[in-house]
Order: structure tokens, then C-alpha cells, then sequence
């Protein structure tokens, strides 16, 4: 009886076998590929979604002290400071509007890195970017884009800095009418 239970069952699986196409089988394998590109692309977007918090966001949300987070302020010129011998450059972003309806009504990024960095009352943050050298883009009014952690004492410690500076660029743009 075992013997004709162990023959039905290779039978079975034999109809099984057979069932499934050449043709059935590539597409299965297609749709399989399909999702795990689906999911790769979602979780790339969706880790990618906001390029950056502000400086308002950091100071505000005391979660964030300690964890890797990507911040955007406008450089104050005064501030910065350059310690060749350890690669140590410091200085003070001043908080900028994260809003695009806001920055257009102000006239563009430009404008809105000047209002910060002019502010009395926006809110700044210290970084220090420790073995880097100086970049030439760090001045007065530039867009600082920082990946780094918020420490205990306040300061913002960049792994990474990227700068932006608007008033490079405003030369090839052309002037607006009124």
C-alpha cells in the first residue's frame, strides 16, 4: 500500500511538472524580477524623499540629538574659521525658509539666504566639519548642505558638506521685469 501511495504521489508531481510551460515558468520569473525592481525603486525613493530638514527642524525636534540627519542653513561669513593643521573648519548657519511659496514671494533663494544670514531673530546653529579642506564656495551667504549628528553641546558635527551659492549663478540669470 506505501508502495502505490509513493507512486500516486510521483505521479502527482510529474502532472505538476508538466503543467507548468517552458512559457509559464519565464513569466512567473519575470513577475518575480518585475517586484523586486518595484521595491528597490520604492525604497531608493521614499529614502531619498526630503533632501533635508532646516535648521528650525533640528533645534526643535530633541529626537534628532545624536542621529545622522541631512540640515541646509545660509553660512555667516563672520563665523568661519579654519584651523589648517587639524582640517577643522567652523562656523554658524542661520535658518532659511524650507517653503518654495515663501521663496518666491521674497525673490528666489538668493534673497532668502540674505534675509537669514541678516536676521536677528532666525535661529543659528554651530557645525564643525572636522579633515576638510577649506572649500571655496564657503562665504558669506552660501547655502551649507550638512550630513552629520546634532551633539549634546549644541554644535552640528558634518561628516559631509556641500555649498551652494546663489550669487555665482545669478550673473547667467536673466533680469525679471516688473
Amino acid at each position: 500500500m506505501t508502495q502505490s501511495l509513493s507512486w500516486e504521489k510521483a505521479q502527482v508531481a510529474q502532472k505538476l511538472r508538466r503543467g507548468l510551460s517552458v512559457r509559464a515558468r519565464f513569466a512567473m520569473l519575470g513577475v518575480i524580477v518585475m517586484g523586486a525592481l518595484i521595491v528597490m525603486l520604492l525604497s531608493a525613493t521614499l529614502a531619498s524623499g526630503r533632501f533635508f530638514i532646516s535648521v528650525n527642524d533640528i533645534l526643535s525636534r530633541p529626537e534628532l540629538v545624536g542621529r545622522t540627519v541631512r540640515i541646509s542653513g545660509a553660512v555667516i561669513g563672520k563665523t568661519i574659521q579654519f584651523d589648517p593643521e587639524t582640517q577643522t573648519i567652523s562656523f554658524t548657519v542661520a535658518h532659511v525658509t524650507d517653503k518654495m511659496d515663501e521663496l518666491r514671494e521674497i525673490g528666489g533663494l538668493a534673497r532668502a539666504l540674505h534675509l537669514a544670514v541678516n536676521d536677528p531673530n532666525a535661529n543659528r546653529l554651530p557645525v564643525i566639519v572636522r579633515n576638510q579642506p577649506i572649500p571655496d564656495l564657503l562665504q558669506d551667504e552660501a547655502q551649507a548642505i550638512m550630513t552629520g549628528k546634532l551633539g549634546t553641546d549644541g554644535v552640528f558635527y558634518a561628516d559631509e558638506l556641500q555649498l551652494k551659492c546663489p550669487s555665482k549663478y545669478e550673473s547667467a540669470v536673466p533680469a525679471q521685469t516688473e
